[in-house]
Parts: structure tokens; sequence; C-alpha cells
């Protein structure tokens, strides 16, 4: 009884499936359904994937390329406390000002504003079967971490970032934020490609 049973599902798996050389295929899968939505872009600045492997240790590539994250609570710049700018550690931009960092408790590095609105793209994000916002650099394209509407006034918002993702800046100048609470002193210079 088991064997006809299972030729009858195989049989009606192919004719769902389509034509195919005899195999069984299963239906295509969604593309949103297995990850981000984030629609492609050409980014301002970019890389090549072996010179970024030559810079960035694995932990930064894996982060920042292959979309991963570090553990929680072990990331160099969870408990950081120096003033100064965090930048992308891909391709250098300036993205939150320390002025803006905040502990969380999350176990990665929070900050509640932007240096400039478009520091930073954001895109849906339904990997794990659940819906968040990445965050990726507005320059490079590097992914960052996910934004979060549980962050303090006056923004409201939780920039949830990966250490990996990140680079630092110690005092100096710092771009202005986007909103009044921590703006700053004069703008970073232009950013040029290493």
């Amino acid at each position: 009884m088991a064997a006809p049973l299972g030729r009858g599902f195989l049989l009606a798996v192919r004719r769902v499936a389509g034509p195919g050389r005899g195999s069984v295929r299963p239906p295509a899968v969604p593309a949103i359904l297995l990850g981000a939505a984030r629609t492609k872009k050409t980014w301002p600045v970019s890389f090549s994937r072996e010179e970024m492997k030559k810079r960035l240790t694995p932990q930064q590539y894996h982060v920042t390329q292959e979309r991963g994250t570090e553990s929680a609570f072990t990331g160099e710049f969870t408990d950081h406390k120096e003033e100064g700018t965090y930048t992308c550690v891909v391709c250098g931009a300036p993205l939150f000002s320390s002025k803006s960092k905040f502990d969380s408790g999350s176990g990665w590095p929070s900050f509640f504003d932007l240096l400039k609105q478009d520091s930073i793209d954001v895109s849906d994000d339904f990997s794990y079967g659940m819906h968040r916002v990445e965050t990726t650099c507005g320059q490079c394209g590097a992914h960052l971490g996910h934004l979060f509407d549980d962050g303090p006034k006056p923004t409201g918002k939780r920039y949830c970032i990966n250490s990996a993702s990140l680079a630092f800046r110690a005092g100096g100048a710092e771009a202005e934020c986007s909103s009044s609470p921590c703006a700053g002193a004069a703008a970073d210079p232009p950013l040029i490609p290493r």
C-alpha cells in the first residue's frame, strides 16, 4: 500500500512542478520569503570582492557583505564611550555621532539618530520568519544592522548596528545629525574611495 501511495504522490508533484526531464522539482519560492526585499541599486562607492576580502576581517566581510550578525555583547563598540564619529568599515562614510549613541541593553551599539538622512538606506527584511527593517550604508550598500521604533526621544528610533560594520574616528569635526540634540561641528571632507 505504501509504494502506490508514494508513486501517486510523485506523479502529482511532477504535474504541479511542470515539465522536466523526469525529475521532481519543488515549486519556486518567492524571493521575498527568503530574506530581504531590497532592490538592486548602483552604489556611489564600490569595491571588488577581492579587495574587500583583503582589507576586512572575516567577521567584517561576513557582516557587511553576507548580511551576517555578530553575537550580542561581543562587538568592539558595544560599550564604547569615546567621543567621535562612527563610520562605515567598508567605505569610510560617516554614519553616526557618539552624541547619538545610547545603551539599549540589546548587546549591539545603538544610536537614536544619523549624521545625515542619506547616510543609511533602509529596506524590508523578512528573514527568520519576521519583518524587520534592514539598514545599509548609503554610499556602498554594506549591511549594518536593523532599525527599530523603540529608541529614546527625540527620534524614537534605535539603529541597532553590528560593531563589525563600523570603524571609529575619535574627536575631530562631526557632521550634523539630522535632529538638533546631536548636531555637531562642520561637515566631514568629501569621501574618497581607497
